[in-house]
């Protein structure tokens, strides 16, 4: 079996064979295009991300610096997600990122990861799994998804977490490694921020 096939079935593989390279650096090549934008440059970069990512749904907004080891050609967006600067995909696998999804500056999405065992790092074996995020995720700043990784639809994970397990619909999460803190609730609709009172519904 080679290293292409391996990689298709989620296994181990070599990630130095140069025909898994492809058009990897074309796709970093748009990707820095994109970088290289000005934030009033709005249908250049409408554009761009077209080209750039797998899929982008309306109303989508990514801010620079952008980073992405597949210039994002992996990466799938439905509508109306916000990316804050400097978010960085290692799409060596597919991320999908659901509608009306915020995701804050510095947020790390891993599909790649490295075996234990240290004779397979010392001859550069790595694997691959998809992350899916659901609808209406709000994802904290400097967040690490790691490989494999499913978070549920309207679910609220903390600044600075570690996701290393899924993490279900409806739910507030963080920590190191993040774990589920509580529900989201009626006391929601009370208080938007600890004690800070909501008066949109008023």
């Amino acid at each position: 079996m080679n290293n292409l096939e391996r990689k298709k079935q989620g296994l181990p593989y070599c990630y130095d064979d140069t025909t898994l390279l492809g058009d990897q650096h074309v796709y970093q090549d748009k990707m820095i295009e994109y970088n290289r934008t000005l934030a009033t440059e709005y249908e250049k970069r409408q554009f761009l991300l077209r080209s750039v990512f797998a899929d982008v749904g309306d109303n989508c907004t990514v801010e620079t610096p952008l980073n992405a080891n597949w210039g994002c050609k992996h990466v799938h967006l439905g509508k109306n997600v916000y990316i804050n600067s400097n978010v960085t995909f290692v799409d060596d696998e597919h991320i999908f990122i659901g509608d009306n999804c915020l995701i804050a500056p510095n947020v790390v999405f891993s599909t790649s990861g490295h075996p234990i065992l240290p004779i397979l790092r010392e001859h550069h074996y790595v694997y691959n799994f998809p992350i899916n995020v659901g609808k209406n995720v709000w994802i904290g700043s400097g967040v690490q998804v790691m490989p494999g990784i499913s978070i549920g639809d309207n679910s609220v994970i903390g600044a600075g977490s570690v996701i290393t397990r899924d993490v279900p619909a409806n739910v507030v999460a963080f920590g190191i490694p993040c774990k589920v803190v509580r529900n989201i609730s009626e006391k929601d609709r009370e208080f938007f921020y600890k004690e800070r009172k909501l008066d949109v519904w008023e």
